[in-house]
């Protein structure tokens, strides 16, 4: 009918708009910010995964580390970007629902697109070698004997690594002196100068560097593939699971024919062989999950922690 013809031409007039939108994506470099020091877990896996992004939309793809304050300050950032694909910013759970919980944050769920997960990584806690904890039981019997006098290192409060002492503490019945150090280079460091008595730091890490370390747990619901010989903290009595999840989001506002490019490249990023081996390389689990799916299970997590916030305020511990 002449009436169908017309939609279907206005429609078509609409759409193009975004057609040649997309035809121009990337129009300039993708900065994708991460919120961690270079050397890092997240930072290697944001420049494979740059890498992998600039052969497929045949642009350049550029990591900016923007450290500071558990990952906020490059996901405030993130959310304050023009939303036009050019800026995407790497998360890390469980920091990324768990920073607006406990304070006043420069960013929310809410002000992201989703793109995908990538990776899991479960949180480990580690000794030194020579140090006097043989197992993750010398440790929690120092710490109940001597209450916050046995320190624990994290890269941040609300990150995997210290929420993870959050329930520990919680499960055992004990205290811990939680400290901060910004990434995984100094909390090795710290570590091996004998400046801490334990650290919190990923399974993927420690095993990539393992000299002089004692790894006395894991935070996964299985043990690891790669250290087959830690045991995880259900094993050991303790009722926690904890691990870094990393995936990647775009300003909330994205364009959905840019979004969905984004997307389709991601998944195929996600199943690309060299990819996955580079992930493995790094002793990290491949954990692709859609954006949609992806997000839908973040706000049940969100609400759990609400719920832990309530019971335990994890900035105050």
């Amino acid at each position: 009918t002449r009436r169908g013809i017309l939609a279907a031409a206005g429609g078509g007039l609409l759409a193009a708009p975004a057609i040649a939108q997309t035809a121009r994506f990337p129009e300039r470099p993708i900065e994708i910010v991460v919120g961690f020091i270079a050397g890092g877990g997240t930072d290697l896996d944001a420049r494979s995964y740059g890498r992998a992004l600039e052969q497929r939309l045949g642009g350049t793809v550029v990591i900016s580390n923007r450290p500071g304050a558990g990952g906020e300050l490059a996901l405030g950032a993130v959310a304050r970007a023009r939303p036009d694909g050019h800026t995407l910013g790497t998360t890390n759970m469980p920091s990324f629902v768990t920073i607006p919980i406990e304070r006043q944050a420069q960013f929310k769920l809410d002000d992201f697109a989703p793109i995908a997960n990538l990776v899991t990584d479960p949180s480990a806690i580690t000794a030194h070698a020579e140090g006097p904890f043989q197992s993750l039981a010398d440790a929690i019997e120092r710490a109940r004997a001597e209450p916050d006098r046995v320190t624990y290192a994290s890269p941040g409060v609300g990150t995997d690594d210290h929420l993870q002492l959050v329930l520990l503490q919680e499960a055992a019945g004990v205290r811990l002196n939680h400290v901060v150090f910004q990434g995984d280079p100094q909390l090795r460091t710290a570590l091996l100068g004998r400046q801490v008595d334990l650290i919190g730091l990923n399974l993927g890490a420690v095993t990539a560097t393992p000299q002089n370390m004692r790894m006395l747990s894991q935070g996964g619901p299985r043990r690891s593939r790669f250290r087959p010989e830690v045991p995880t903290l259900r094993e050991l009595g303790f009722p926690v699971e904890m691990a870094s999840e990393r995936g990647v989001v775009a300003p909330a506002g994205t364009p959905p024919a840019i979004l969905a490019r984004l997307r389709e490249a991601t998944e195929d990023i996600a199943r690309d062989p060299e990819f996955v081996r580079a992930l493995e390389g790094r002793f990290t689990e491949p954990a692709f999950e859609p954006g949609e799916a992806w997000f839908a299970r973040l706000r049940r997590d969100e609400a759990r922690y609400k719920e832990l916030w309530r019971r335990t305020p994890w900035a105050q511990r």
